[in-house]
């Protein structure tokens, strides 16, 4: 009996690993519409930029696409890797991050720019680790907070070890790095991904109220990062020293009024706006297609986030809890920085060199989100094969026996050794059971 037992739970779980799963048709689609707009406005941003070093009109376009080509690979490649084996990588994670924080202070791997130390000559291109930081340390806390949950919501020990290990790498960003955006983009994900993870909120009172001096204390101690807070205040009072970013970007979206003053046809992207196709694009889309442009712009995002948000919703109702908390993570980094970069450009943050994903020109950027939504459609891969695996076991249990295949007619005791040999017990487990009316 116990043998035909297991070899009717095998001759099932066999039939549910040929169902497939489908990506989510919308994370594709809202992806696709980003890069296309971001290529065609780097394109418009950057011909006077490139002109004017000598490096041909569309240098910058052509070196935007060919990331996006490798982020496009990257992000096939992330598709076809299966969630279970990014999470048996993922407790290496921290060390990886801390390695790639410190190799900038290699002589010969580590470049310097523009006053900061934080890029890594690779040879054909320079590529800044921190975006990789970004997406492997969600990687990470969505793998620590899959395997204890219980505690990060019950004890003080799991939550400080989680905020111990993000607290280190923007440590070594803020004294190192001197990346003062990027450490606080850190430190909001790992805060969202611990309130999403069930931490107790009173109990992440206490850090919040700790960290928040050491920040303040962090943008007194370099005098470049007061005199962008005192700028953001008022622009116009040193409109050609600290306030010259600001003030040019809000005449860039103040010349587009509504519908803008047509593709192409912008002023302040002529060598006044600095970075005009990088931190301060969405200034170019402003004048350029105006208020409407930056509507869609932000709709775009916020339709991106929230259905990364569903999908992560989806997959801890399914006890995928490593899946959904990635997805929340993934989520809350491109909605957190789209948010940021919209905000600098309009006046409404203060000056912060952070790119708009997948629409800013940028090499390490567009490689890491096109990776980072590579991972968000294995999750919605994933969790539509979970779902319609689940639907074909409910279905076979409504059947009549009569009705079912001698080989598929549900047996009157399923021993645990047999419920143990399908994979899909691992990963569903509550609707499993469901299916033929017994509980967990």
């Amino acid at each position: 009996m116990n043998d035909f037992t297991t070899a009717t739970s095998q001759r099932q779980a066999t039939r549910l690993d040929e169902i497939g799963g489908r990506y989510d048709a919308w994370l594709i689609g809202v992806a696709c519409v980003l890069a296309c707009l971001g290529v065609v406005m780097v394109g418009s941003a950057s011909i006077a930029i490139a002109e004017g070093r000598d490096a041909g009109p569309f240098h910058y376009l052509v070196r935007h696409l060919v990331f996006l080509g490798f982020g496009v690979a990257l992000a096939y490649a992330a598709m076809r890797t299966e969630m279970k084996t990014i999470e048996q990588y993922a407790q290496w994670f921290p060390l990886v991050c801390l390695l790639l924080l410190v190799l900038v202070v290699v002589p010969g791997i580590g470049v310097t720019a523009k006053g900061a130390r934080r890029w890594l000559n690779l040879g054909l291109l320079t590529f800044q680790p921190v975006e990789a930081v970004k997406l492997m340390l969600i990687v990470w806390l969505s793998s620590f907070l899959a395997r204890f949950r219980d505690e990060v919501s019950a004890t003080w020990r799991a939550m400080i070890k989680a905020l111990g290990v993000a607290g280190a790498l923007v440590g070594i960003l803020l004294v190192i790095h001197k990346d003062f955006g990027s450490s606080a983009l850190i430190l909001a994900i790992t805060a969202g991904m611990l309130v999403l993870g069930g931490v107790n909120l009173p109990r992440m009172l206490l850090p919040v109220l700790c960290v928040l001096p050491l920040l303040a204390g962090m943008i007194l101690m370099e005098p470049y990062r007061v005199q962008r807070l005192v700028s953001y205040r008022d622009p116009w009072a040193d409109p050609f020293g600290s306030g010259y970013q600001l003030t040019n970007a809000l005449m860039a979206v103040g010349r587009g009024e509504w519908f803008g003053v047509g593709l192409g046809a912008s002023v302040q992207k002529l060598s006044y706006l600095p970075e005009a196709h990088t931190d301060f694009i969405l200034a170019v889309i402003a004048e350029e297609l105006g208020f409407v442009g930056v509507f869609a712009i932000i709709a775009l995002y916020a339709a991106l986030a929230g259905r990364a948000f569903w999908i992560g919703l989806k997959c801890v109702e399914m006890r995928r809890h490593f899946a959904g908390y990635v997805a929340f993570g993934i989520a809350l980094w491109m909605s957190l920085q789209s948010f940021v970069s919209i905000g600098v450009n309009l006046g409404l943050l203060p000056t912060k060199g952070l790119t708009l994903p997948l629409i800013s020109s940028g090499g390490s950027s567009v490689l890491l989100t096109c990776a980072a939504l590579g991972v968000l459609l294995r999750v919605s891969f994933e969790l539509d094969r979970a779902q319609r695996q689940v639907a074909r076991l409910r279905g076979e249990a409504a059947m009549p026996a009569a009705a079912m295949p001698a080989t598929t007619q549900p047996l009157p005791v399923v021993t645990a050794e047999a419920r143990g040999t399908s994979r899909l017990r691992q990963r569903v487990e509550p609707v499993f059971d469901k299916a033929f009316g017994r509980t967990a």
